[in-house]
């Protein structure tokens, strides 16, 4: 069978676990400004991928997927509470929780997923997306390196389809930023695989601070 399937299937936007009900704080982003036009939106982005995920999630997720394909359950176990304690703010929380728990519900109902990756589940309290996407990627036989890459472009989507509905952003435009933007996601995927566990880590003062704004936002077209 060819291998682009199960990639495929983990980095659509039709995987059914609202991954697009999310706007990761752009959109109050987009409310206060900071993100105006195409040229904002890239550096928000871009910051986002370089000065964020590429130091602390992008690198923990390859490691749950590393865990995940090795059968190293104690150090998943781990590596997933990390992931649940270093969200910031309610709705980070929230989105990790909601996505990971669709994403259990839609992997327990597939044959691929093997006994022992059941077993962890049933352990697991509130499993976040970080271990479901391993489990996912185990299950499907995914290596590590591709399903960090699979979710780096699901956020990288994602972002765009946010700043489709709010700035308003065109289709071309958004073709425009995806051309602009995949050196930079290449250029996050390739410093997480490198980053050493001891230097994991971000402080995303902005993001942090937009998501918490986002969490009491009058109007909003995402969830919190």
């Amino acid at each position: 069978m060819n291998k682009a399937w199960a990639l495929l299937r983990l980095a659509s936007p039709q995987l059914p676990i609202g991954g697009y009900s999310y706007s990761q704080a752009l959109e109050m982003a987009v409310e206060q400004g900071l993100v105006a036009c195409p040229d904002s939106a890239r550096r928000w982005i871009a910051d986002q991928l370089l000065l964020n995920l590429a130091r602390f999630e992008a690198p923990l997720l390859l490691a749950h997927c590393a865990a995940a394909g090795a059968g190293d359950w104690a150090t998943l176990q781990s590596l997933a509470a990390r992931q649940r304690a270093s969200r910031e703010t309610r709705e980070l929380r929230q989105e990790s929780r909601q996505m990971g728990y669709s994403l259990e519900q839609l992997l327990s109902g597939l044959p691929e997923l093997d006994d022992a990756a059941r077993a962890l589940f049933a352990e697991l309290h509130e499993p976040g997306l970080a271990v479901a996407w391993a489990l996912a990627a185990r299950a499907w036989q995914i290596s590590p390196q591709d399903a960090l890459a699979a979710w780096l472009w699901g956020w990288l989507e994602n972002q765009l389809a946010v700043l489709m509905k709010t700035l308003p952003l065109g289709q071309q435009a958004a073709q425009r930023l995806t051309s602009q933007l995949l050196p930079v996601l290449d250029q996050a995927q390739q410093r997480a695989s490198r980053l050493d566990p001891e230097h994991w880590g971000s402080a995303a003062f902005g993001l942090t601070l937009a998501s918490m704004a986002h969490e009491r936002q009058y109007s909003r077209l995402f969830r919190s």
